[in-house]
């Protein structure tokens, strides 16, 4: 991780870091990304397309499909397709993928958080 001097004046640097923020927003955006990338992680192995179409509920197959292209074609997710009948296809986070690790830890942290303050400040 890189050290980074939140209060920097700089406006180029700012703008930088704005457009990497978006950057990889655009590769995570969509309803399934996440989930999709969150439920790899929690498997700790590969996941057969069937599997994965289980764990992310209310996803319909295209959609899962479309979602798994962009990951595989942003780098996130590798398919690993095996030569049998019927094929067997099996989709892992690449090391790119699991690079995200502690960021989705962050964001569930955040996520937690934000239900508690929300709670809280409804409950006064």
């Amino acid at each position: 991780m890189l050290n980074r001097d939140w209060k920097c004046e700089d406006p180029k640097q700012q703008l930088v870091w704005a457009a990497a923020t978006s950057e990889a927003l655009r590769v995570l955006e969509g309803k399934w990304k996440i989930v999709i990338i969150f439920q790899l992680f929690a498997a700790k192995q590969p996941l057969r397309f069937s599997e994965l179409e289980r764990r992310v509920e209310g996803v319909n197959q295209k959609m899962l499909i479309q979602q798994l292209k962009e990951l595989e074609k942003d780098g996130i997710v590798t398919r690993e397709i095996y030569p049998q009948v019927p094929p067997k296809v099996e989709y892992a986070l690449s090391d790119m993928g699991l690079a995200l690790g502690p960021s989705i830890e962050c964001l569930i942290d955040w996520a937690f958080m934000r239900r508690e303050v929300l709670h809280a400040s409804s409950a006064a």
